[in-house]
């Protein structure tokens, strides 16, 4: 358990799932003085919703952590932190039924992050995800909970584990696009050709796309076929 280092701990969490349901993962990265990542922790769910993984990713957190130390978790999940927050009071009182009586979806989670902020003093800051030069404590927690999710492996700074590689998700910073003619017969087949996605995904335009729509390779990654040459 990570104890007291300063007056104030800065973490993040995040959860990824690949299909939603699909193969998830979960992570926590705490960050140094500088907030600098200094100690992280990775794992795989199996088969797992989004918001399961963003509920595990914090219950992680909060249970590597201290109670005793201040906490500030950064988090893109809103409804992980609106579940924690904003919801949490209401469901208690309505002996864990939604205002439409139906029972709470991932309980069992909500009531242990429930106890484990019982007495502690915590801060929840809500940052966009998949940000170029976005907060980079969500972008690493983003990148480790989206490894282990692949790969349905543990890591983290206690195992020796390497940094995470970038998300595909997130689009990298480059120079503004010039303006191209549209291609005519006689362009490769490789920059002309689409797929159905196998799953939800975002473009680097920053418009998502469904699981079956057409997509096409961008110099960044899969998108809109539209998109294609924007990121030349």
């Amino acid at each position: 358990m990570i104890g007291r280092m300063r007056e104030r701990v800065v973490a993040a969490c995040d959860g990824a799932s690949k299909g939603n349901p699909g193969p998830a993962g979960w992570a926590w990265v705490v960050a140094d003085e500088a907030e600098t990542p200094a100690r992280w922790e990775a794992g795989p769910l199996g088969r797992a919703t989004n918001n399961v993984a963003e509920l595990t990713a914090l219950e992680r957190l909060l249970t590597a952590v201290a109670p005793d130390v201040p906490l500030e978790i950064r988090m893109d999940s809103q409804y992980a932190m609106k579940a924690v927050t904003t919801w949490l009071p209401g469901w208690k009182r309505n002996g864990w039924k939604t205002s439409a009586g139906k029972p709470v979806a991932n309980q069992e989670l909500v009531v242990r992050i429930d106890e484990l902020l019982d007495g502690r003093t915590v801060d929840f800051r809500y940052v966009p995800a998949h940000q170029v030069d976005g907060d980079r404590l969500n972008d690493f927690a983003d990148r480790a909970a989206s490894q282990a999710a692949t790969v349905q492996e543990p890591a983290g700074s206690d195992q020796g584990s390497p940094e995470p590689p970038p998300s595909p998700d997130t689009p990298k910073t480059s120079r503004p696009a010039k303006a191209k003619s549209p291609r005519r017969s006689g362009g490769s087949a490789s920059a002309s050709r689409t797929i159905k996605a196998k799953f939800p995904g975002r473009c680097l335009c920053g418009r998502s796309y469904a699981a079956g729509a057409d997509i096409a390779k961008n110099d960044q990654g899969w998108g809109h076929p539209e998109c294609r040459t924007a990121g030349a």
